[in-house]
């Protein structure tokens, strides 16, 4: 086995990526779900254009991207995140690895770690405190802090132009990140969790406040649109409050 599954192969088989197994396992070696995420992302995303991953994890959007001609700045604070990405893309050019977590403003930022799912790593307390009070995520447990780089999307932007799609996924950091972002940019996604609607809400006002002016909603890992059509912020917000609690997490889209 060569190319980029050997490398995931190699990934899995390291002692030091342990806690990165299970999402090395369920985000690559699957074709299927590959040819969905393309399928659902080529709307958003077309070749020759740039795109931000902020949030990048384990790099199945990021492969997405690239399979779709795009130019990827890829912002991921978690060191062993950071280098499974350049692990997967070590010579290609349309891949950029930024090792910082994306909020506010630069500068160093503090990120509690799960050790045992660092998929849900976060640099917002906030988010850590309402897990501790939720069902479902009960056993989650944040047993570590580091301190990590910092920047924002307009710092990024500055340093490498104005993506055309830029995908959020930051576990409850998601109205930090728009806070650092000061221009209307032609479409985003950014995550939300039903522990967090009031956060997700914010980040609908902070967008329209932008200038977006369209919005959608995809559920948990789906690869379709909950929602027919593009539709204003209120009914997305209205949406989001309405979900079961059980429904867990999704992505809300947003074009100008």
């Amino acid at each position: 086995m060569g190319g980029r599954d050997g490398v995931v192969e190699a990934l899995k088989a390291d002692p030091a990526m342990a806690g990165l197994r299970r999402s090395l396992e369920f985000y690559h070696g699957d074709p299927a779900r590959d040819a969905a995420l393309d399928a659902f992302y080529a709307s958003l995303v077309h070749a020759g254009d740039l795109v931000f991953d902020v949030g990048a994890h384990v790099g199945d959007r990021l492969g997405s991207f690239r399979r779709l001609g795009a130019r990827v700045v890829a912002v991921e604070p978690q060191p062993l995140c950071a280098r499974v990405l350049r692990a997967l893309y070590p010579d290609d050019a349309a891949v950029t690895v930024v090792e910082a977590a994306c909020g506010a403003a630069t500068g160093p930022v503090r990120l509690h770690v799960n050790a045992a799912n660092p998929t849900v790593s976060t640099a917002s307390p906030g988010f850590v405190r309402a897990a501790g009070h939720a069902a479902g995520w009960e056993g989650e447990t944040w047993d570590d802090e580091i301190q990590v780089a910092g920047t924002t999307l307009d710092a990024l932007v500055d340093a490498y132009g104005v993506p055309a799609f830029v995908k959020i996924d930051v576990e409850g950091f998601e109205d930090a990140v728009l806070a650092g972002l000061s221009r209307p940019l032609p479409a985003l996604s950014f995550e939300f969790t039903t522990i967090a609607r009031d956060l997700a809400v914010a980040c609908l006002d902070r967008l329209t406040a932008l200038g977006f002016t369209a919005f959608t909603v995809a559920l948990g890992d789906e690869t379709v649109f909950d929602l027919p059509g593009w539709r204003p912020a209120a009914d997305v917000a209205a949406h989001l409050r309405a979900l079961p609690h059980d429904a867990n997490s999704g992505d809300v889209y947003a074009r100008t």
